[in-house]
């Protein structure tokens, strides 16, 4: 019984990260909230915000990562802000 409901619980979450859809602006941000020097800015849609997100926290370690709507400019409040590790 635990191991299938882990199953289900996995299966909902990716079916979450899998049915985004829509164009996002993401930008690394530093602790005050300016842009971090360097490529802070990328233009991703659906799913693609995890790519862009890793590729900025990889480039930007310890920076904020914000993602906003590209045709409203509102944040994605269920991924935004992400601090990068």
């Amino acid at each position: 019984m635990k191991g299938s409901v882990s199953v289900i619980v996995s299966a909902v979450i990716l079916s979450g990260c899998l049915t985004l859809s829509g164009v996002y602006e993401l930008t690394a941000v530093d602790q005050q909230g300016a842009p971090v020097s360097g490529n802070t800015r990328i233009i991703a849609e659906g799913s693609g915000i995890y790519t862009a997100r890793n590729a900025l926290c990889s480039a930007h370690p310890g920076a904020t990562v914000v993602i906003k709507s590209g045709s409203t400019g509102e944040n994605l409040d269920s991924e935004s802000p992400y601090r990068c590790k």
